[in-house]
């Protein structure tokens, strides 16, 4: 009688799980493969790190709902390291990523990435964006793509000449033109047919029309789930004494654990179950990724697509996300023949669909309307990522923010009372840094020279070295006639 009623109780919400992880199975397929042969990897790799991402992450604490997996996010950057170090150092890279990103957990840092500024966060979506839809459009015309954000962006007026005039070019665009169409128009459909994600979907029906219509497009090239997975040899670890290689190591775990962590603050604000525990969920994030490496295989991040719509499937622990990485594991296996059917045109579709997404333009508006200082940073971030990189384009954002919340910090006033007679009051009020120098003193300058003044100092909270040397030197001039002095009066505790 015991082992009757201990089941439900053990599982509660078994139901539930399992059916939010055939939804979440069913998000994952297609953006697992897209976003694998968009980084210029087997598509075989893109299911692994899905299936780690189930299997190993799914499994450790942090946040129990969100969803792990490859990241339309990281596609740049993991297409450029593959193209300047070759197939076989990823898997030292991303190894690597998961070792820093374990050690960051461990030393309970992960709390710390909720501190980089938003606009910081979104400008890099937003350039990554521009970036894979630029080279997406060359993919979905079968072409090939430049390798620079710059040279993607300006090359796409000849690139759309040269398809003008090429019938099989024109084809593949329509069919990933059609498959962003579904994409876009999923949603609007009744309730019952929406049941089926919207991704699954468009591939589904871009893979039917190429079939039934005989349409001679490039499809996914298929190895095998074992001839997939390359684990990195000796030689492979010979790259990290290189310093571009250790930039890149460092790009990918800044950029995958902010991607995760505030993936994570968004998921927590789509149900009322366990908060996340960032440093936990930094670790699981390093264990999924060392594995990843292990594998030879993609990176991960938490995806907030797959983890929105686990959520909205009705998942109450972590068994849906466990038990999603089972269902692509279950795929990978018996099924890899399946994605030698997928047309090449409707992955690109799909990522150019996922790269718009990126671009927050409803949140650009609204800060450009209250916070144009965040604004701007956004849009600089965002453009330094096509112009430049994306660890020197982030590294210029995070700059650009910390330079920003100084100078705001930074408030200083001047307040002088001059009655006529006796000495010129000066009182200065706020944060006297050296960014505020400049003005001080061309106002302090401005005093008449041949009276005395008294400088109050005691409504600063703080008064930096470069201040108090610039004060005191103004007040030795000033003074240096003989018929001017200035009593200064100290700031309480000022540092």
């Amino acid at each position: 009688m015991s082992a009757r009623t201990d089941a439900p109780t053990r599982f509660p919400y078994l139901r539930q799980d399992v059916a939010a992880s055939l939804v979440v199975f069913l998000v994952a397929l297609p953006l697992c493969v897209g976003v694998a042969v968009a980084s210029g990897v087997p598509a075989e790799l893109g299911l692994v790190t899905g299936i780690v991402g189930g299997l190993v992450t799914g499994l450790l604490p942090g946040s129990s709902l969100q969803v792990s997996g490859p990241a339309a996010g990281l596609t740049v950057l993991v297409f450029g390291a593959v193209d300047a170090y070759g197939l076989p150092a990823l898997g030292v890279i991303v190894l690597a990523t998961g070792l820093v990103q374990l050690a960051l957990g461990a030393l309970r840092l992960g709390r710390w990435f909720r501190a980089i500024s938003l606009a910081v966060v979104e400008g890099m979506l937003a350039g990554i964006g521009l970036v894979l839809i630029a080279g997406q459009l060359y993919a979905a015309a079968g072409q090939q793509a430049p390798a620079s954000g710059v040279d993607k962006i300006t090359g796409l007026p000849g690139a759309a000449l040269d398809a003008a005039g090429s019938t099989a070019a024109l084809t593949s665009l329509a069919l990933g033109a059609g498959t962003v169409a579904v994409l876009v128009l999923w949603k609007r459909l009744p309730g019952p047919a929406r049941a089926v994600p919207g991704a699954l979907a468009a591939v589904a029906l871009a893979t039917a029309a190429t079939s039934l219509l005989g349409l001679s497009v490039a499809s996914v090239e298929v190895s095998g789930l074992l001839a997939a997975v390359q684990p990195p040899g000796a030689d492979a670890f010979g790259e990290l004494a290189s310093p571009a290689v250790l930039g890149t190591i460092a790009a990918f775990a800044l950029i995958a654990s902010a991607e995760s962590l505030f993936s994570a603050a968004a998921v927590d604000r789509l149900h009322t179950g366990p908060r996340t525990e960032y440093d936990k969920e930094l670790v699981a994030q390093g264990a999924g990724n060392t594995v990843c490496g292990l594998l030879g295989a993609l990176p991960m991040t938490a995806v907030i697509v797959r983890s929105s719509a686990n959520v909205a499937a009705g998942a109450r622990t972590k068994a849906s996300r466990v038990l999603h990485g089972v269902w692509l594991l279950l795929f990978a296996a018996l099924l890899p023949s399946v994605l030698a059917l997928i047309p090449l045109p409707a992955l690109a579709g799909l990522l150019i669909h996922a790269g718009w997404k990126l671009i927050p333009f409803r949140g650009l508006a609204v800060l450009w309307r209250g916070h144009r200082g965040e604004a701007l940073i956004l849009v600089v971030t965002a453009v330094s990522i096509v112009a430049v990189n994306m660890f020197e384009g982030v590294l210029i954002g995070l700059a650009l923010s910390v330079a920003k919340t100084a100078w705001q910090t930074s408030h200083l006033r001047l307040d002088v009372v001059d009655k006529g007679a006796g000495p010129v009051q000066a009182h200065l009020s706020g944060n006297a840094t050296f960014l505020r120098l400049p003005k001080l003193l061309e106002s302090l300058e401005a005093l008449p020279p041949d009276r005395p003044v008294e400088l109050d100092l005691s409504g600063l909270h703080h008064l930096d070295h470069a201040c108090r040397t610039a004060l005191e030197n103004w007040a030795e001039r000033h003074g240096a006639s003989g018929t001017a002095t200035v009593k200064v009066t100290e700031p309480a505790g000022a540092g």
